[in-house]
């Protein structure tokens, strides 16, 4: 997130019941961490529309949203609040409160209402000792804060790297990973350090998703340096910096390339765009926008079911790029059961006319160990977002792609 700066006889029935919830948990024993999130993890946070500005009433909102809008039927299930959800200070026993303006029922009660919608809910900390917006943050607190969204109905945890002075990224996220096992409770653990310490290369048993990048923003193709202390990025810039990471994600663990920024003010085109290559990253799909408020084109973009299901293959291997001329990008992700998806990003702001011979080419995955061999198999060809059969891989495909836009294509069979 931006690293803002803040001005700152019943009784023996519910007896026995208890024993046995108990003895349930003692036999299970804490969740493992690839126990979660076998497809990349599907929800809302609040940060990128309303930073600072959140509270009770819009997460109520927008649980409400969720639920009636067809994203909880397309596979949304976290409701997440970010940063500033909490009171100014612990109260004197150390304990993390909520800020009783903005949360005045507290978060077990907020818990309780998005279950009630059948969804779940997230929270947001800090591995510092304060969080990007100044409020408390977990350091030395780790287990004192995991009990308490344990005890809340918490399901989710975004655990930020704000104000972390000396503190090693690997052992300050594996402290809070620890005792969110600790309390038996499944909590999906996302991580988000920025990519700064390489979590790709350790974090596969800390949590269930990891951040790669600095923070993004609503822009296409971009960069805002904020005076050197930090920069957001584009999606493009994004996307250019998952280079080489592909290999370290898989079910239970994904890069997170940061949410998504679909209905915050780009284009249609660079919304589907943006939408459609993270779901062929696996990226987890985290919507940032107004789910109270929008428009029928923002909302068909994040609940396209042929989409979202590239995402939530259960083979769970990104895509590789398989060849970048001119501003025009051809990406292919192996998917369960022999088909391929193919993806042209077209980075131009004009369209370009691509054809694509499909017997003269070759795709070869190492990480799948597949290889497409269009010379002697025949695929259906299936335009995802036109929702057009467009014949079979005997005959070589030729379309134009509008600018900032991709064409995304299935192939089965």
């Amino acid at each position: 997130m931006k690293r803002i700066v803040l001005i700152v006889n019943g009784a023996a029935c519910a007896s026995v019941i208890m024993l046995l919830c108990t003895a349930c948990v003692c036999t299970h024993g804490p969740e493992k961490p690839g126990a979660l999130a076998l497809t990349p993890q599907m929800g809302w946070n609040s940060w990128n529309k309303f930073q600072g500005s959140v509270s009770e009433q819009l997460i109520r909102e927008t649980a409400d949203a969720m639920a009636t809008n067809g994203m909880k039927e397309a596979g949304y299930q976290y409701v997440n609040i970010d940063d500033l959800w909490q009171a100014q200070q612990r109260d004197a026993r150390g304990n993390i409160l909520a800020d009783p303006t903005r949360f005045p029922s507290g978060i077990k009660a907020l818990a309780d209402y998005v279950h009630s919608k059948g969804l779940k809910l997230g929270i947001y900390s800090d591995a510092g000792a304060h969080t990007c917006g100044g409020r408390p943050g977990s350091r030395d607190h780790e287990t004192q804060d995991a009990q308490a969204y344990a005890s809340w109905g918490v399901d989710y945890l975004k655990y930020d790297w704000c104000d972390v002075g000396d503190l090693k990224a690997p052992a300050a996220y594996k402290k809070m990973s620890d005792a969110l096992r600790a309390t038996g409770r499944p909590i999906l653990f996302s991580l988000c350090e920025w990519g700064t310490s390489k979590p790709w290369t350790w974090a596969k048993d800390v949590g269930q998703s990891w951040r790669t990048t600095g923070d993004i923003f609503a822009k296409f193709d971009g960069i805002i340096d904020h005076g050197g202390k930090w920069k957001d990025y584009g999606v493009l810039q994004i996307l250019d910096m998952q280079a080489g990471l592909r290999k370290y994600a898989g079910p239970g663990h994904w890069n997170d390339p940061d949410m998504l920024e679909v209905g915050n003010g780009m284009s249609e085109n660079e919304d589907r765009a943006h939408f459609t290559l993270w779901c062929f990253l696996d990226a987890p799909l985290i919507s940032g926008n107004d789910l109270r408020h929008m428009n029928p084109e923002t909302l068909k973009i994040l609940t396209d079911k042929d989409i979202i299901a590239l995402n939530q293959d259960p083979l769970g291997i990104e895509a590789l790029k398989y060849s970048a001329q001119d501003g025009v990008e051809v990406w292919f992700k192996p998917l369960a059961h022999g088909a391929w998806a193919m993806c042209v990003l077209n980075r131009n702001k004009e369209p370009r006319q691509i054809t694509f011979d499909w017997r003269n080419e070759k795709v070869t995955d190492d990480i799948s160990k597949r290889k497409t061999k269009f010379d002697t198999t025949t695929y259906r060809v299936r335009d995802l977002w036109k929702k057009q059969d467009l014949g079979t891989t005997e005959t070589p495909l030729s379309a134009e792609v509008p600018g900032h836009d991709v064409l995304a294509i299935r192939l089965d069979k």
